[in-house]
């Protein structure tokens, strides 16, 4: 009965991350996750209290979809520019031109469309973007003290730009389709990163 039911959690979280990406948190009823799900009422609110709490165990369940695919390849990768190089080609590349999920970018989605509307919800996202942004400032700083760029580069600005471009290329994708958004993206922030290495 245990496995069923974490079964049955398990079924919840993903018919409901489908329904957020594509409809949006507000727009998605509870009667919307019943008819996903098959379940009554009862059912669903033995396994989540709230539309809200749903919201925050599928949004758990993004992150680690996210994480598999964005850190393929990094982890064994010593050359700190090339992790870089390999979280936009990955980010571009396998997480959002294979679709991952239906909606677009599940994160930048529920950005928007949170803003204004549930603090706690946007300030949870906004944290993830924080983080990913940090992590790319101090593989810079592990390829300045490499010597693997020129010195005295503002890391955290840098980064910054970076994933402001990663999430304006997910946003005109969303709205065109259009392959050529996230390739031009990742050969263009190749080019940027070129412009911060020391030569030989």
């Amino acid at each position: 009965m245990k496995n069923k039911g974490c079964q049955t959690r398990q079924d919840i979280i993903a018919k409901a991350l489908e329904l957020f990406s594509v409809k949006g948190y507000f727009n998605t009823s509870i009667n919307d996750i019943l008819e996903a799900t098959g379940l009554t009422k009862g059912g669903l609110y033995g396994h989540f209290q709230s539309k809200e709490a749903l919201w925050e165990a599928a949004y758990d369940e993004a992150v680690i979809i996210w994480r598999e695919i964005i850190f393929r390849d990094i982890n064994e990768t010593m050359n700190p520019l090339e992790r870089i190089r390999r979280l936009i080609k990955n980010d571009m590349c396998n997480y959002l031109g294979k679709e991952v999920f239906p909606g677009g970018c599940f994160f930048l989605n529920m950005l928007v469309e949170l803003s204004g509307q549930s603090e706690e919800m946007k300030k949870r996202i906004l944290r993830g973007f924080k983080g990913v942004e940090r992590l790319i400032a101090s593989w810079l700083k592990e390829a300045e003290q490499k010597g693997m760029v020129v010195p005295g580069l503002d890391h955290e600005e840098i980064s910054n730009f970076i994933f402001i471009t990663l999430n304006g290329a997910a946003a005109l994708y969303a709205a065109t389709r259009d392959p050529k958004v996230w390739r031009r993206t990742v050969s263009q922030l190749s080019v940027y990163l070129k412009n911060f290495e020391t030569p030989g």
